[in-house]
């Protein structure tokens, strides 16, 4: 997922973490990308918000050096991603942070 350290979803965190302790055994991953295309809501530098996401919400699960997540430098992994699962409508651009994709 695209994250953000100040957004009104960034409380979220707390329960990706849950989700991620619960079922890491079984090989579940949370994986969060750092972005700050979104309203500028994630303007530090990357490890001042692993540590705000660490220090706040526990986070522990794999969080990546800030990506763009729509745009002409779009993360090759975003442009696969968004490429695999349109939005019901088409789209393929991010909406907003924490957008999710569920991989197997």
């Amino acid at each position: 997922m695209n994250t953000a350290s100040q957004c009104g979803f960034t409380p979220q965190f707390q329960g990706l973490e849950t989700l991620y302790q619960q079922y890491q055994a079984q090989g579940f991953e949370v994986l969060g990308f750092l972005c700050n295309q979104f309203g500028s809501q994630d303007p530090g530098n990357d490890s001042a918000i692993q540590e705000f996401c660490q220090t706040n919400y526990d986070v522990s699960f794999p969080m990546f050096a800030k990506i763009e997540v729509n745009g002409p430098n779009t993360h090759p992994l975003y442009q696969h991603l968004k490429n695999q699962a349109p939005d019901l409508m088409g789209s393929e651009a991010i909406k907003w942070n924490f957008t999710k994709f569920l991989v197997d």
